[in-house]
């Protein structure tokens, strides 16, 4: 009984946070949703990319259920799946995506919680593991780069948000002021604190 509960909420997580990336692309020109917005290069578009071809890849071949999407091999990785080439196009990884979460979820619907399952490209003692362990996983690659995709769509145009039925109207003025206070304490305690002597050593 609790395997079961364990699984369905795991699994009701994963789709809602699924949902909370897309929604990050959404009414986002072309131009940014591809383009770097970080020094390394992180973009909407490729968030997208790279969460759908890991799930595919571990509740695929992991489990012996190799995806019916194409997949380079994992030894072949180059870093392609963290940004769209110009002939991709967004409908293209979109709908990988939602095709990748077919598949995943037949997987987790198909399996109990303690299937064994192999991941090659984890290193020994850790290759050997099972459904839960990958559900985990799973749902914290999704969480960590919606909330990627979360910061870098404010800074694109302010929007923040998990669901679009939960989004509020932007107030610049409260925003500002809420930014402001928070600068405020940020600035006063650095004036307060005394700096730290590197070459000294603290007393314990």
């Amino acid at each position: 009984m609790i395997d079961e509960f364990a699984k369905d909420t795991l699994h009701g997580r994963l789709r809602r946070d699924r949902e909370a990336l897309l929604w990050k692309l959404d009414g986002v020109s072309e131009y940014d949703a591809r383009r770097p917005l970080t020094a390394t290069g992180t973009n909407l578009l490729g968030l997208v990319k790279h969460v759908a071809t890991v799930e595919a890849r571990y509740f695929g071949e992991v489990f012996g259920r190799p995806s019916p999407e194409p997949l380079s091999r994992w030894q072949d990785y180059d870093g392609s799946d963290l940004w769209a080439a110009e002939d991709e196009t967004r409908d293209r990884i979109t709908g990988f995506y939602r095709r990748t979460w077919e598949h995943a979820d037949a997987t987790i619907d198909a399996l109990p919680l303690d299937a064994p399952g192999h991941v090659p490209w984890w290193p020994e003692p850790h290759s050997d593991t099972n459904l839960f362990a990958v559900l985990v996983h799973i749902l914290g690659e999704t969480v960590r780069h919606t909330g990627h995709a979360d910061i870098l769509r404010e800074g694109l145009d302010g929007r923040t948000g998990l669901r679009p039925e939960h989004e509020k109207p932007i107030d610049e003025e409260a925003r500002a002021a809420y930014r402001a206070k928070i600068e405020r304490a940020a600035a006063g305690s650095a004036a307060s604190t005394p700096p730290v002597d590197s070459g000294s050593r603290p007393d314990f």
